[in-house]
């Protein structure tokens, strides 16, 4: 099957994308004239750098979005695409430990002549290509539960160890939370996502308890006046922020916080500088473009006939709406900070190229959706009827939409 024109829902993530994308460059350097001039003597210096990243960016979109993920054979098969990703991600979190190039008291960038690079945001594609592969074969009945299992705590637990070792809890958690709802959005049993929920909240707060910086981020969280000059610092900063913003804003470029009172103005914290120059009208917009964003990824993912491209789109659109979640719940103050950037919002090359490309792969799963029909001889009126059938059947993951395993199962 050939590849169709965009639907509608490809369109509006495309728009969505230019919106976050433009604004973000907007927004980039607004909050980070004032840092630029004195620390580079270019008040453009941080937007140039981030314009030339959005192109490199949109080239990977293009470049993705032309990949036909329904491939069996050949080197683009997604099963080797897959794998070669997360094991070329899985080199560069090695090759971190080594040479990697540290800043503000974490190791996580490889420096490449003028380019640096975070093998971690790579690594979270790998992670959602090797689980969508994997899904689509247990879907098939080509694999079972616990080699499933095996198989993914072996990927996703290698990642996110040598992630938590430069150390990243905030990226780590974003690898975990991403592949977990992947595995709800797959149709795996409610017994066996429920145990890796559980275990995976107890290890996090495990991972909390032995680090002495974690657990101040969670007292900073709950009482942020108890330090207020160290760790509840930058939260009680991006909290007058919003609070000085009001409904419209102070205007555009008008931020004070951005004057070297709030860290990471034009980083993980933008958020924040949206909400004091833009208001409540401008931090909703953001919000509204999310959930734009997702409901055309998983619509995307809904329409595609193919469990891996289905997984694919549904697992990457999770991946960049979970990184929003908790990028706005700490700087807002609805959970301790992450240090998780505002994707395709927030400075930062590797964050925004990959974002781009991820979105680019979600493309080409509305290219190529895949056919609509498994057996032969089925007419328009049969495939209406069964969409007929499936819009009646829906449930809340994607796993209903062909009969998937679970309902195999249950003819049986």
């Amino acid at each position: 099957m050939a590849a169709r024109r965009f639907s509608g829902a490809a369109y509006l993530l495309i728009g969505v994308t230019v919106f976050l994308v433009l604004g973000g460059l907007m927004m980039i350097y607004s909050a980070s004239s004032v840092a630029a001039y004195v620390q580079e003597g270019d008040s453009a210096y941080y937007l140039l750098r981030q314009a030339r990243w959005a192109v490199a960016g949109a080239l990977a979109l293009w470049l993705l979005s032309r990949w036909d993920p329904r491939g069996r054979v050949g080197v683009l098969a997604p099963r080797l695409v897959a794998w070669a990703v997360w094991g070329a991600s899985l080199a560069g979190l090695i090759a971190v430990k080594f040479v990697g190039v540290g800043k503000w008291g974490a190791t996580r960038w490889l420096s490449l002549g003028p380019i640096a690079i975070q093998p971690s945001e790579y690594a979270k594609l790998g992670c959602i290509l090797v689980t969508a592969v994997l899904l689509a074969a247990w879907r098939r009945h080509e694999i079972e539960d616990k080699q499933l299992l095996a198989y993914l705590t072996g990927a996703v637990g290698l990642v996110g160890a040598l992630v938590m070792l430069q150390p990243d809890m905030g990226t780590t958690v974003s690898i975990v939370v991403s592949v977990f709802v992947l595995l709800w959005l797959g149709g795996v049993r409610a017994s066996i996502v429920g145990g890796i929920g559980i275990f995976g909240v107890s290890l996090a707060a495990l991972m909390v308890a032995v680090e002495g910086y974690r657990m101040e981020r969670v007292t900073a969280f709950l009482d942020p006046w108890s330090d207020p000059l160290g760790s509840g610092y930058q939260i009680i900063q991006s909290t007058y922020a919003f609070g000085s913003g009001g409904l419209t804003g102070v205007g555009l470029g008008l931020s004070r916080q951005k004057f070297f009172y709030l860290p990471a103005a034009h980083t993980d914290f933008i958020f924040a500088i949206i909400g004091e120059e833009l208001g409540l009208v401008g931090t909703l917009a953001v919000v509204v473009a999310f959930a734009l964003f997702a409901y055309a990824g998983f619509r995307i993912a809904l329409d595609c006939k193919e469990p891996f491209g289905r997984m694919l789109a549904g697992g990457l659109t999770a991946m960049v709406v979970v990184q929003a979640l908790l990028n706005m719940a700490a700087v807002t103050g609805l959970m301790p900070i992450t240090g998780i950037p505002l994707p395709l919002v927030s400075y930062g090359g590797s964050s925004l190229t990959f974002t781009l490309g991820c979105i680019g792969l979600i493309l080409a799963v509305a290219r190529f959706p895949g056919t609509a029909a498994r057996a032969g001889g089925k007419g328009r009126g049969s495939q209406r009827a069964g969409s007929d059938e499936r819009r009646r059947n829906r449930r809340s993951h994607l796993s209903s939409i062909d009969g998937g395993r679970g309902d195999q199962r249950r003819r049986a």
